[in-house]
């Protein structure tokens, strides 16, 4: 067995027959917690996302994508082929024995692989199955592939991001497979509080398509129920004004006046009238908000960023730098968060790595949050001492 986590799950054994990242985010959350946590992989290949690169590193024949260490890190890899007899037999003997279940193939696929809901809960009762799809597994269009850019599309959150209407963006880290994750691994817990209750497991379902729905957050509500359409409109709120990012002598920083009093400490600072035509109430700036925008930047313009930031911590208006992500890496606060951990990694050695972003505390203060973490593992790293595990428990 690998060395994992230890945490709140604990003795808890998850099966995971996921690739690229919906599902392996979900299980890593679940392995980042304690959880055991074996990953079955094609044979050859492995997961889709060991090809996904560049970035490699590592020497030639034995390179690894930074693609795939960024979502399977306390996971143990077992290289199965489960059309065949032998593959069927050990993800049969893993399913008697697991707690959960993770699948996102395409809505058909584990039926014709032998593994159909009711065989699943024949062979474990207990069994916890979270399956993530791409659009949902029903509906009209319930058989499409699901990829984070399509779903980014068609879920509305393109037309939300990006300097304006006309030019739809992204997101830029996979935001919709990882919601779609960490969806699922929120499903997975609550079914297994329900087991705790019950003893019988539970099918939860997610999909990138219902993840991203599910943050439109105030960009929902303004159609659902006022009929209006939101846009991409920059790097400025569509609620609120001024909130966003505004130019300096030498670059940006962001501010956020979410009240009326830090509007009116942003404007004494700066020398602007807080009841100047348009400007007096936080729905008169949103109607005005490129004035606003360039009456900011221009009282901004004889300062750097530094002298800015400085001046709007010493007003009490909350604002920030906008970091590269290697400034991010270094720096001191996200260090003082755990969010790096060092791992070993089987061909690569010494890593660091983004760490888990849950931290945990007795009510004494002391921090209880898991200390040691595996990194991703290499192709079937684990697949001779589960095998060896499995055929000892056998009667």
């Amino acid at each position: 067995m690998a060395p994992s986590a230890s945490g709140p799950l604990t003795g808890l054994t998850v099966v995971d027959l996921s690739r690229a990242l919906a599902g392996p985010h979900a299980t890593m959350m679940l392995g980042d917690l304690g959880a055991r946590v074996v990953k079955i992989e094609n044979p050859g290949t492995g997961d889709d996302t060991r090809a996904w690169g560049p970035p490699f590193v590592g020497e030639p024949g034995a390179r690894e994508s930074t693609y795939f260490l960024s979502a399977n890190r306390n996971k143990e890899s077992v290289a199965l082929d489960l059309k065949s007899d032998d593959g069927h037999a050990a993800l049969t003997a893993l399913v008697c024995r697991a707690d959960v279940l993770v699948e996102n193939f395409r809505v058909g696929v584990l039926d014709r692989l032998g593994f159909d809901t009711d065989t699943l809960f024949s062979l474990n009762p207990r069994l916890v199955v979270l399956s993530i799809t791409g659009f949902g597994h029903d509906g009209p269009e319930a058989g499409r592939a699901g990829y984070d850019q399509i779903a980014q599309g068609e879920a509305g959150l393109m037309s939300l991001t990006g300097p304006g209407p006309a030019d739809p963006q992204r997101v830029g880290v996979p935001i919709a497979d990882m919601l779609a994750g960490m969806y699922g691994a929120y499903g997975v817990l609550a079914a297994l509080r329900e087991r705790d209750h019950t003893g019988v497991g539970q099918v939860v379902r997610s999909s990138l398509l219902s993840a991203v729905v599910g943050v439109h957050s105030f960009q929902g509500t303004a159609w659902t129920v006022a009929g209006k359409v939101g846009a991409a409109r920059g790097n400025q709120h569509p609620s609120i004004s001024p909130y966003g990012m505004f130019r300096c002598a030498d670059g940006p920083v962001q501010l956020s006046c979410g009240s009326e009093g830090l509007w009116r400490r942003l404007a004494n600072e700066f020398g602007l009238d807080p009841d100047a035509e348009g400007f007096r109430t936080n729905a008169d700036r949103v109607e005005n908000q490129e004035l606003v925008r360039k009456t900011v930047e221009a009282a901004f313009a004889g300062d750097t960023a530094a002298t800015v930031l400085e001046r709007l911590e010493g007003a009490g208006v909350p604002a920030g730098r906008v970091r590269a992500i290697d400034e991010v890496y270094e720096w001191d606060q996200v260090r003082s968060q755990n969010l790096l951990v060092e791992v070993e990694h089987a061909s690569l050695g010494r890593l660091q790595v983004p760490g888990p972003p849950l931290r945990f505390f007795a009510p004494n203060g002391a921090e209880i949050s898991p200390s040691a973490h595996a990194a991703a593992p290499v192709l079937d790293q684990h697949g001779d001492a589960v095998r060896a595990e499995l055929a000892q428990a056998r009667p």
